[in-house]
């Protein structure tokens, strides 16, 4: 063997090097995190294994609880480009991909010229997603997906990494709209952000009502992101944990054999393919968090209720006894035995 394959060999990371550089990294993100927010860790950690995985997050509670905050901390966090759209009522499709307008130079020549909207950004905050019109809503439907924008017979491309990051209130709130389908299941995760504790209550005072409010530092950049989202894709995963994904999926079709009777029952349509990949690339991103280069059952487990929660959906009998789809899923997982018969 040369003395060059030799240096080229020694140079290249390792496995243990590779999960430790990702653990400090991801521990300086949240330690510049919570600076800022109280508790949320669950939350916060869940934005992280969206972003982790090249795709987006969707925050839901009601208003007051930082759920805006949160985002745009994220955001300071990291060395990216932010933009934040605010959605209401009024808010039109071309306010958010942009438009194409007439331009006159100064010879006075005219010509059609593109003007992004705000969704050209690295981090996108879609505040109070909810509160705009389902047409208005699918517009960002291409650019999640194929992180691009059409406008007229012109695509253009956004640049890397894109996150739509969104935030909506409760539909049972005043003035919203339900995401469509299509658009929901764009979604990684639906992460429900709740109250916080006396003690967390009291630190939030403690921090936002004194002269100096504390800010977050970015410690990441883009670059090293797309390093981490690829260190993702290279965690192996064991045929009996992607087995259990595939049959935890397929428990909530009502019309597979093996469904539980209340899925037959409350359950108009089950998860999607996407739904098992993202419950596949949550348990790799849990396994890194823990610093393990392979999931388990239980980081599968973990990933079931954020990664298909807004996957299920239930039926106007469902609908109508209150059921929820956080408690067919936990019947899933408590029925499902770990291995195949």
């Amino acid at each position: 063997m040369t003395q060059k394959k030799l240096n080229s060999q020694k140079s290249e990371p390792s496995v243990e090097e590779d999960l430790a550089a990702f653990g400090r990294d991801i521990e300086a993100l949240r330690t510049q995190i919570g600076r800022v927010i109280v508790g949320q860790e669950g939350v916060i950690d869940g934005v992280l294994s969206c972003m982790l995985a090249g795709s987006h997050a969707l925050l839901e509670g009601v208003p007051g609880l930082g759920k805006t905050l949160l985002v745009r901390t994220v955001a300071q966090a990291l060395k990216m480009e932010f933009s934040r759209i605010q959605f209401t009522p009024d808010l039109m499709p071309a306010d958010i991909l942009g438009t194409t307008v007439i331009e006159e130079s100064d010879d006075g020549h005219r010509r059609f010229a593109f003007r992004p909207g705000p969704v050209f950004a690295n981090v996108v905050l879609a505040d109070e997603i909810n509160r705009a019109t389902p047409k208005t809503q699918s517009a960002l439907l291409e650019a999640m997906q194929e992180h691009s924008v059409t406008v007229g017979e012109e695509t253009h491309i956004l640049s890397e990494p894109f996150f739509v990051l969104a935030t909506q209130n409760p539909l049972e709130s005043e003035g919203t709209y339900p995401l469509p389908e299509a658009q929901l299941d764009r979604f990684f995760f639906k992460l429900h952000v709740g109250y916080p504790d006396r003690a967390g209550l009291h630190e939030i005072l403690e921090r936002t009502t004194q002269e100096h409010v504390p800010e977050a530092e970015p410690v990441l950049d883009g670059e090293r992101w797309i390093a981490m989202q690829t260190l993702v894709r290279q965690v192996p995963v064991a045929h009996h944990v992607r087995d259990y994904v595939v049959r935890v999926v397929e428990a909530t079709h009502p019309n597979h054999a093996d469904a539980a009777a209340e899925v037959k029952q409350f359950v108009s349509f089950g998860s999607s393919p996407r739904g098992a990949q993202a419950v596949l690339l949550a348990a790799k991103i849990a396994a890194l968090f823990d610093g393990r280069f392979a999931p388990s059952i239980d980081d599968v487990r973990a990933s079931v209720l954020p990664a298909l929660r807004h996957r299920v959906l239930l039926n106007f009998e469902g609908e109508a006894e209150g059921v929820s789809t956080d408690q067919l899923l936990d019947e899933i997982m408590g029925r499902l035995p770990e291995s195949a018969a």
